[in-house]
């Protein structure tokens, strides 16, 4: 079968007018817009840019849609404080530099290919700039002293000449403690952290800063402290961090970028002009700008892995006032302790803590801090935006998470969110919760730093990446940037196989330079794509949406029933935040009707709903939306000093008495919707865990099935009565769903999922598929009913494997088919294997990074077992070429197939594939498997007598890496590995190569 074209699948909404955006492809070969990109590792500017150009061409060798260029330099020098070349000369924005840029674009543009682009070194949090930049990062730096019990206290205020003075704050402190507890250290030996805690009189909470005079001197006069407790000095200053991502020693002070980088203000605006101003000075020449205008698509920004004593911006006291209609500074001091950056500085969260005698302990004003830092990050995005957009690109970012700020409340300000694998540990969940102010803010990309797992470098398997993919693409992701490409050029200090980042401590370093990169990695990259092509070029349609507000992002699973999983039901969650966004209406009894659709809105028992929340709940119930509360009242999210708590119980009780709203006791969700009438997009009944998802294109739709960890069998049920497709991302075939009952509403098809397989579905107009499609359809096949196709004019013939039980057929015509099996051989399995063992090794000098010594050993298995089980090849890494003979027909039983005048098949099952596998009969290569679910019919390629059966496998490097370990370095570092060095994996062909044989019953 040709190409296909899937016009009708076409998205209608809204984007950019360049091409590079709206150029999509065909689901059988997406273009590069929708295909994934690499996160490109440049070590530094020193590099060769003809390799860069060669690594570039690479990409487009294995299908892939472009590089994000990331200038790496070792992680702004954190994993290397020595580096071996000078960072002054090549480090980012420097001409090397510039140049560097220029050959990366413009090798894009040669292939077609599209680049995302750091905006700055390391991670992007900032640029070289001038140390006493107002736009660069604040930090706010606290100080406390015991005052004597008179009350009186004369002297200079604790930490003068810190930075300026923001606040002097005084307070009655009724007890204190010192706690310690240990954290986990990557280096083996956990790490005690201790802090003192006050607990502080909220009516004796005053500011005194006006108080202070020009040198830091104060007179205070205070009444007598009682017993037991004791009055306290905090002084708060603030001042640039002088936090760096990128920095190297340097004893030259000539230029700007003799400082390394600088960390920008990431919650005002002139930290991104500080950014753009840069860039504008001394990257974007003419000729630079025109390139990145027809290549660049990303400007792009990490995680915020910042350093600060307190998270703070200079303009901050000013958008809090703005925001909330009183001033913070008298509440500082509940702002020392975990309210820097918490995935960073899990080690450093503060040396006290304070917390008022309240019912709340004063979480409303962390709250309310968190909730100002929000509104300047969103200025930030909002600036950068803004500028990407004026280059022709757009932005992307990994917003919020890992920081203290509410990341579902900033998602859509940007215009490609990006998440990432890692931090969100494949969960589906959580990926739900990021995509879900994404669909609904109309966001048509929502990005994912795919495939970084700790330990795993040079040692990572496709089947682990394709379950990741998998789950992404179930929790509403449709873009996978894959973590990451290595530079395959040589560096200095650096041994075979090339420049390694994060010295081995995250996986992937792929390139040519991986056995994988010819041999496998181009199904993996086209599968992705399609996939994305499906995806991207649809709406996302949820059954649900769920409530969560968190004023820092937790990265925890939120919704812990089972119910809706279940029954296949798809849920989204949204913040109180969201609530208020333009596109948050209700419209025929839907949220968001031109978005996600979101049938219900559901409330958990552990969640905490803001004032404003309950009205947004109540304003949707009243235009009907079905609320659901599930286990009873939620909590209540505190502002300022929580004194609305009266106001929220008032109005929280109100609502629950609303005959709109309906409460239910915990895994009561799916029974209430299906009492209310409601089903779900994707209806599943299986025998494993299945998630589902839906999307819909000019009158098509999409139905996604993902069987998580474990194989499944049973059926999905669709609310459509349009023609079924089945897609096959991995072979870009789409072919009639041939097998499947159909009501005047639904359509139910039987699937049988592999371990982490995921299953497309299409539901259209036959017309608009340029597909044949017969008249008539099976509606039941027995078990030993292999697959089915459509040959016209003979009609659909089903392949039935050896059965001694008499079954039939079901047609929609209301025939029964009987179906003869008897006489069709068993399945047997492929033995007797020759294996050549293509060895790849490093040269005798190992800092010759650029050859691969490759050599041929071969071996006879009687069964498929993996390298690490052969003596010979048990530290070896390398190419499997495998090769097996069986004959065609097994056996004299055949010939009672042909009865009917029916042919006899066959069909070739991989029972497990370790990393990916090419796969020919008789010479003949057959289409990329599935290898979640490896398996092919290979009839057409079978014939009479002896048949050849060929596999090629991939290894990763690590069996041989292993054993040379303590001899390799990058950048003049060691190889580096937490929790102690990985065994030796599973490597070549394993597991059991079967021939299943059938016969063609047409029915």
């Amino acid at each position: 079968m040709g190409p296909l074209l899937l016009a009708p699948f076409l998205l209608t909404a809204p984007l950019l007018c360049s091409a590079k955006f709206t150029d999509h492809g065909t689901f059988s070969n997406p273009a590069s817009n929708v295909r994934p990109r690499f996160r490109y590792w440049l070590p530094d500017a020193s590099v060769d840019a003809e390799v860069v150009a060669e690594d570039v061409a690479a990409v487009a060798q294995v299908g892939g849609g472009g590089m994000e260029f990331v200038p790496f330099f070792d992680y702004g020098g954190a994993l290397n404080s020595n580096p071996p070349v000078n960072w002054s000369t090549y480090g980012f924005g420097t001409p090397p530099f510039v140049e560097l840029f220029k050959t990366a674009l413009q090798a894009h543009s040669k292939h077609g290919l599209l680049m995302d682009f750091a905006l700055g070194p390391n991670q992007g949090q900032g640029v070289p700039a001038s140390p006493d930049n107002e736009g660069l990062e604040w930090e706010l730096v606290p100080f406390s002293i015991e005052i004597p019990k008179t009350g009186q206290f004369e002297g200079v205020i604790p930490g003068w000449g810190t930075g300026d003075l923001v606040s002097l704050v005084i307070a009655r402190v009724k007890s204190n403690r010192t706690f310690s507890y240990e954290l986990p250290f990557y280096t083996g030996d956990p790490l005690t952290i201790s802090y003192d805690e006050f607990e502080l009189d909220h009516q004796s909470v005053i500011e005194r800063t006006r108080q202070v005079g020009s040198s830091g001197h104060v007179r205070l006069s205070l009444p007598k402290a009682s017993s037991g407790s004791h009055y306290r000095m905090f002084a708060f200053y603030e001042r640039l961090a002088g936090y760096k991502n990128l920095r190297f020693p340097s004893n030259r002070d000539d230029t700007i970028f003799d400082n390394g980088s600088y960390a920008v203000d990431h919650f005002d605006a002139k930290g991104a002009q500080v950014i753009s101003q840069f860039w504008s000075e001394y990257i974007l020449t003419p000729e630079l700008t025109q390139l990145l205008g027809q290549v660049g698509k990303y400007a792009w920004e990490d995680s915020l892995e910042l350093e600060f004593n307190i998270t703070w911006s200079r303009s901050l006291p000013r958008r809090f006032r703005q925001l909330h209609g009183y001033d913070i500074q008298p509440y500082l001091p509940l702002l020392t302790f975990q309210q820097n950056t918490l995935a960073t500085q899990q080690y450093t969260p503060g040396a006290f803590r304070c917390y008022l005698d309240t019912a709340d302990q004063g979480i409303g004003y962390v709250n309310d801090f968190r909730a100002a830092l929000v509104a300047g990050y969103k200025e930030y995005l909002g600036t950068l935006r803004n500028w990407a957009q004026g280059l022709g690109a757009q932005l992307s970012v990994q917003p919020a998470y890992g920081s203290i700020m509410d990341a579902l409340a900033v998602v859509p300000s940007v215009d490609a969110p990006e998440c990432e694998s890692l931090s969100f540990v494949d969960n589906i969940d959580l990926y739900r919760a990021f995509s879900g102010p994404a669909h609904l803010a109309g966001k048509r990309i929502v990005s994912n730093e795919m495939g970084a797992v700790q330990g795993a470098a040079y040692n990572y398997h496709f089947p682990a990446l394709v379950r990741s993919v998998n789950r992404a693409f179930l929790g509403g992701v449709n873009q996978m940037v894959l973590h990451g490409q290595a530079y395959s050029g040589p560096y200095p200090n650096t041994t075979w196989p090339g420049h390694t980042s994060f010295r081995y401590l995250f996986s992937e370093l792929l390139s040519p330079k991986l056995p994988s990169w010819g041999n496998g990695m181009k199904g993996i990259i086209d599968y992705i794509s399609r996939v994305q092509y499906l995806l991207q070029t649809s709406v996302p349609k949820v059954d649900v949406v769920m409530y969560h507000k968190q004023s820092a992002t937790s990265l925890k699973p939120i919704y812990q029933g089972t119910d809706l999983l279940r029954e296949g039901w798809s849920w989204n969650y949204l913040s109180s935040d969201n609530l208020f966004l333009e596109q948050a209406k209700v419209q025929r009894s839907v949220l968001a009707q031109d978005g996600p659709a979101w049938k219900a809105l559901i409330i958990d028992s552990t969640q905490n709903l803001t004032l404003d929340a309950v009205d947004a709940l109540d304003r949707f119930s009243q235009d009907g939306l079905p609320v659901i509360f599930s286990g009873g009242p939620p909590g209540y999210y505190p502002s300022e000093d929580g004194s609305d708590l009266e106001r929220f119980k008032r109005k929280l009780s109100r609502l629950l008495k609303s005959p709109k709203i309906h409460v239910v006791a915990n895994g009561g969700v799916a029974n209430k919707l299906k009492t209310l009438g409601l089903r779900p997009l994707v209806q599943v009944n299986t025998n494993g865990a299945c998630y589902t998802s839906w999307s819909e294109a000019d009158g098509q739709s999409y139905a996604v099935v993902f069987s998580d960890s474990a194989k499944s069998t049973g059926t999905i049920t669709v609310q459509s009565t349009k023609t079924p497709y089945l897609l096959d991302p991995w072979t870009g075939t789409i072919t009639p769903v041939l097998v499947y009952q159909r009501t005047r509403t639904a359509t139910t098809i039987p699937v049988a999922l592999g371990v982490n397989q995921a299953m497309y579905f299409a539901f259209g107009n036959a017309h608009g598929m340029n597909i044949a499609v017969p008249r008539y359809h099976v509606q039941q096949v027995p078990s030993h009913v292999l697959g089915s196709t459509y040959l016209p004019p003979r009609g659909i013939a089903l392949h039935v494997a050896r059965s001694y039980q008499a079954s039939h057929a079901v047609l929609s015509t209301g025939k029964k088919v009987l179906l003869k099996a008897a006489s069709v051989p068993p399945a047997f399995p492929l033995s007797h294997w020759n294996l050549t063992a293509e060895h790849w090794e490093a040269p005798e000098d190992l800092y010759d990074s650029q050859t691969t010594v490759k050599y041929n050993t071969t071996h006879q298995l009687d069964r498929p077992i993996s390298w690490s089980e052969v003596p010979q090849l048990s530290n070896a890494s390398g190419v499997g070429y495998y090769t097996t003979k069986f004959q065609w027909p097994p056996s004299d039983t055949a010939v009672g197939c042909r009865a009917h005048g029916e042919a006899l098949g066959a069909y070739l099952k991989f029972s497990q594939v370790v990393d990916t596998l090419a796969v020919s009969v008789n010479g003949q290569a057959v289409p990329q498997l599935d290898i979640t679910n490896a398996a092919a019919d290979i009839t057409e390629y079978l014939r009479p007598g002896e048949n050849l059966v060929s596999v090629t496998v991939p290894t990763t490097l690590w069996n041989y890496l292993k054993e040379i370990l303590d001899e390799l370095v990058t950048a003049g570092q060691p190889v580096q590995f937490l929790g102690g060095t990985p065994t030796r994996s599973e490597a070549g062909l394993v597991g059991t190569v079967s021939i299943v044989p059938y016969t063609h019953i047409f029915v």
